[in-house]
């Protein structure tokens, strides 16, 4: 099921959005950029490392445990028949499929409750033929 998948992101939730800015820029020494966000979001940081990987960041209360998330790239679309898939073999769904920057996501809670994320472009079908 999400075997021809990569690596797209990892996101971070934290406390202080301009904190964390400073951070990973002056302190780590990554190209971050603050993206506008909508009222409800705010804005948030996305840092890019090797292999295509992004750092993203959200302001959420973050605490031990609920941060960070892997998120798993969809890069052939298909992400509701992929949900519904993980559903269907037992897999406990955290966040069902809603709109994220760009696309759309969906969390799901592996057996130990750690918290794994996959999305899909706006480019690709929701729908898997």
């Amino acid at each position: 099921m999400l075997s021809n998948v990569r690596i797209g992101n990892i996101c971070y939730y934290v406390n202080d959005i301009d904190r964390t800015e400073t951070f990973y820029r002056d302190v780590i020494g990554l190209n971050v950029q603050r993206m506008e966000g909508d009222e409800e979001t705010g804005d948030w940081l996305l840092a890019s490392i090797e292999n295509n990987i992004e750092l993203i960041f959200f302001k959420m209360e973050s605490r031990p445990g609920n941060t960070p998330i892997v998120v798993f790239d969809l890069s052939e679309g298909g992400i509701d028949t992929v949900v519904e898939g993980l559903a269907e073999k037992g897999a406990t769904i955290v966040t069902p499929v809603s709109h994220a920057p760009g696309g759309w996501s969906a969390e799901f809670a592996d057996p130990d409750g750690h918290v794994l994320s996959v999305y899909q472009s706006e480019e690709r079908p929701r729908k898997s033929a």
